[in-house]
């Protein structure tokens, strides 16, 4: 009996996260599904199957990592084959008996924000002395549920920088709460936007003020890698190349959309000379 850990990558918009749900599509439903066709596993209860973390509808993830017991040698292409065009599993290790995924070195979450050529310019200096504040050990009880019985956490490194069109977030622990690092974005760009000030994201570091903060957009998150002290996967390089070629139809099939839109706004102000009035307008009836 052998105990196998995978890598898994996937697109979350087309799912409803990463956990199984009764008649919903999630990303777990479809593995599992594709474990059993595949004859690797008879269930996952039997299986040992356990996981290193749900992500919510809409996050993507380039590293997260399964675990299971079986009897069949892996193939990482046959799995695949019984996969989505949306998730992949990008490479695979043997693991001791005792492995459980959950119990990771380190998590790396990547956010991207797309700058809005509408909003004024960002202060990066502002936003990247905002992200020092929460390296170290917190209590995020302001960045999670409220109910959370253990809200401490310890971030490791937050890196914000300045990107193409993008504000890029590098955020890595051991350990994250629901929303935490989706929140944590939105309080570092307010601060780039001033609309709050650096000072008020470590009055948000205080559990005794109750903060209400709107989670930043699933979508612009994604699961980097889940790391662990002596656990090393073979990737193979095949199933590299075919999800690398799902995310290039993806993107091109974005690219269209933006160019569409951005022309038709064009057509419609005369060449865009009232679009900031008419988005600042907006944002007040909001």
């Amino acid at each position: 009996m052998l105990k196998i850990a995978l890598k898994i990558a996937y697109l979350g918009c087309d799912y409803y996260g990463f956990a199984r749900q009764p008649d919903l599509p999630t990303v777990e439903g479809e593995l599992i599904k594709a474990l059993t066709r595949s004859e690797i596993i008879d269930n996952p209860s039997d299986a040992g199957y356990s996981i290193a973390g749900r992500t919510d509808r809409g996050v993507h993830a380039l590293g997260n990592v399964i675990s299971f017991r079986t009897e069949s040698m892996i193939n990482v292409n046959q799995i695949n084959d019984c996969l989505p065009a949306s998730i992949k599993v990008l490479a695979q290790t043997s693991v001791h008996h005792g492995f459980k995924p959950r119990f990771a070195r380190q998590r790396h979450y990547r956010y991207l924000m797309p700058k809005n050529p509408f909003e004024e310019n960002w202060d990066m200096k502002s936003m990247k002395e905002a992200a020092k504040l929460f390296i170290g050990t917190h209590d995020f009880s302001n960045f999670t549920k409220r109910s959370e019985r253990d809200p401490v956490r310890t971030v490791n490194n937050l890196e914000v920088r300045n990107q193409d069109h993008v504000i890029c977030f590098d955020i890595k622990g051991e350990s994250f709460l629901w929303n935490m690092v989706r929140k944590m974005v939105t309080a570092i760009i307010n601060v780039g936007l001033g609309k709050i000030e650096v000072r008020d994201v470590a009055k948000h570091l205080n559990p005794q003020r109750k903060v209400f903060i709107t989670p930043a957009p699933a979508e612009g998150l994604i699961l980097m890698d889940v790391t662990y002290d002596t656990v090393k996967f073979v990737e193979d390089p095949y199933a590299r190349r075919l999800f690398l070629s799902v995310l290039m139809k993806n993107y091109m099939n974005t690219c269209i959309h933006s160019a569409a839109y951005r022309e038709m706004m064009g057509s419609l102000d005369n060449n865009e000379k009232c679009i900031l009035p008419l988005y600042n307008e907006l944002k007040v009836l909001k």
